[in-house]
């Protein structure tokens, strides 16, 4: 009875250990659901972010688009415009828009690198961490099993071998009481018996061992082994649960560096609408299109009454000017007296633009100077790098023909020459009406670039000789021309004083050039310097060292870097 009971509470202590273990199992599955849900959730996170970030580079891109389209086109009627303040602050308002666009992608490449970059990389780590743990919970779970199976296997022999140990024992107490069995049957029972019940000790001894190492390891495994698995799982958890509470922080962070940033350019936009000047820009519109007419005098009255006496009266145009020019015809009618607000002729005007107001003419003419000294020197920069490169080929044969240059730079010549001679006609003109204008301010003189004061009398003189006429034109004697042309060599200390050119970039030397010719400058391998001119086609870009040092080297010799908004690539007067 006593060992039923045994029996029976051994059992039951067996039932108990294996429903522990299916839950202890279940435990493990509940675990390995939440954390992949864990980085389902980090994942979904990093997923938004990024999208986020394509917004950004998105909504940047437009912005940059939108500025870039409303940008004036260059060397065209637009850029004009912009000597404006109205216009200047909307064109101040589109490279601000331009930099805000530039904020946006440094969200997009903050949030890049620093949250969507780092939690990739954590979620791999996470999922080789939570890999590892699961594994060596399934390893403890398999040992302990593996333990459990020896145990019941030991348990299962034990019983075997009692049961048959009591058997042996039953038969040898039958045949010892049975008067027919021989003697020799008996002791063989005997031995029969004594031998099953050394086995039953036997397994007894191993069932005991077996279930004492079986306790120690079920102790480990569910005190020691399994506790710090489901630790380490959980401190897992909590650093995947503190890191995207971090990451959350960035991605507020990342938004909140850029908003002094983002005011700045809100505050430019703000000071450039407040430098708009009304007064500024009206005062534009009537220096463009002045006239520099005098406004004309009374009419004189004509006595009809006295026929025989009556005279024609002059021009009040020609009374306010009172310069002993004469008189203009009107053909009976006033309307000539007006002829300053007479339509223009729509065809091609004279050389001279003679047919404009003198205001007029005058902004014509110095525009007709200015373009003919940047075709001079177009001119003179492409004959300098021929002839430079013909000096490249007299000293370096194999590079090429020196004689082949010599056709092209006899043309250069005469094209120079041309020009020369078309600035002179032209600068002549302008003295001309520079005379005949009221004196100017300081500033509009040094912008003119001409000399009134040495040529008054002669201006003067030619000035008497114009006559005007009702459609709004001049007329002039050819040979006037000719006297009013101005030597060269008088504006070219003028053109020596204008400012130096300003840099449009950077470059860097790849390779030591000795600069040996005249116009050239020598540089060494990896300096870097300034650029003031690019390549035109000639194979020659114009490089400054500092104030005193410029010159031109081999496009090939250099690594050119262009700003697009360097200061003085484009101005708006």
């Amino acid at each position: 009875m006593g060992k039923s009971k045994t029996s029976d509470g051994v059992s039951s202590g067996l039932e108990g250990t294996a429903r522990f273990q299916s839950c202890v199992q279940d435990q493990f599955d509940n675990l390995e659901k939440h954390t992949q849900w864990g980085i389902d959730v980090l994942e979904k996170y990093i997923k938004f972010v990024k999208e986020r970030t394509e917004i950004e580079l998105s909504y940047a891109k437009q912005l940059r688009n939108l500025s870039k389209k409303y940008q004036p086109k260059k060397n065209s009627k637009e850029e004009e415009e912009y000597r404006y303040t109205s216009t200047r602050a909307f064109l101040a308002t589109l490279n601000e828009m331009n930099d805000y666009a530039g904020q946006h992608e440094v969200i997009s490449e903050n949030m890049t690198s620093l949250i969507t970059g780092e939690l990739t990389r954590y979620v791999q780590e996470l999922k080789q961490e939570r890999k590892s743990h699961f594994h060596d919970g399934r390893k403890a779970q398999q040992h302990i099993e593996t333990c459990w199976k020896q145990l019941e296997a030991s348990k299962r022999r034990f019983e075997r071998d009692c049961k048959e140990a009591d058997r042996a024992q039953q038969y040898f107490e039958k045949m010892d009481a049975d008067i027919n069995v021989t003697k020799a049957d008996v002791e063989k029972a005997r031995q029969q018996a004594q031998l099953r019940h050394q086995m039953a000790e036997d397994s007894k001894a191993e069932y005991s061992s077996t279930l004492q190492k079986f306790n120690s390891e079920q102790h480990d495994h569910y005190y020691t082994h399994i506790p710090n698995i489901f630790q380490k799982i959980q401190e897992m958890e909590e650093r995947r649960i503190v890191r995207i509470g971090e990451s959350m922080k960035t991605f507020a962070e990342v938004d909140r560096q850029v908003i002094p940033i983002i005011g700045k350019c809100l505050d430019e936009i703000t000071k450039a609408a407040e430098s708009i000047d009304h007064k500024n820009d009206s005062q534009l519109v009537i220096e463009a299109f002045k006239s520099g007419f005098e406004p004309p005098g009374d009419i004189d009255f004509e006595d009809f009454t006295q026929p025989m006496k009556r005279t024609i009266s002059e021009s009040s145009l020609s009374n306010s000017r009172g310069d002993g020019k004469s008189e203009p015809k009107f053909g009976g009618k006033s309307k000539g007296k007006l002829w300053p607000f007479i339509k223009k002729n729509k065809g091609a005007g004279p050389e001279d633009f003679s047919n404009l107001p003198p205001e007029q003419r005058r902004k014509k003419l110095q525009q007709k100077v200015d373009e003919l000294n940047k075709d001079i020197q177009k001119e003179m920069d492409q004959r300098d790098a021929l002839t430079k490169m013909k000096d490249v080929y007299i000293k370096n044969p194999q590079m090429g023909d020196a004689a082949s240059v010599d056709h092209r730079l006899a043309e250069l010549g005469q094209n120079i020459e041309k020009l020369r001679i078309e600035v002179q006609k032209f600068e002549g003109w302008l003295a001309e009406v520079e005379g005949r204008l009221p004196p100017r301010t300081e500033q509009a003189r040094r912008q003119s670039g001409l000399y009134e004061a040495q040529n008054t009398s002669a201006v003067n003189s030619c000035a008497q000789d114009r006559e005007s006429s009702p459609d709004g034109s001049y007329t002039e004697e050819q040979s006037q021309e000719t006297e009013m042309k101005v030597p060269a060599t008088d504006f070219d200390d003028e053109f020596d004083d204008e400012e130096p050119l300003p840099t449009i970039g950077t470059c860097k030397a790849l390779y030591t050039f000795e600069g040996q010719n005249e116009g050239t400058i020598s540089v060494a391998e990896g300096e870097m310097l300034y650029v003031i001119e690019e390549d035109k086609g000639d194979g020659w870009t114009r490089i400054r060292r500092n104030e005193d040092e410029e010159g031109y080297v081999p496009t090939s010799y250099v690594e050119v870097y262009l700003d697009k908004n360097a200061k003085g690539a484009m101005t708006y007067i």
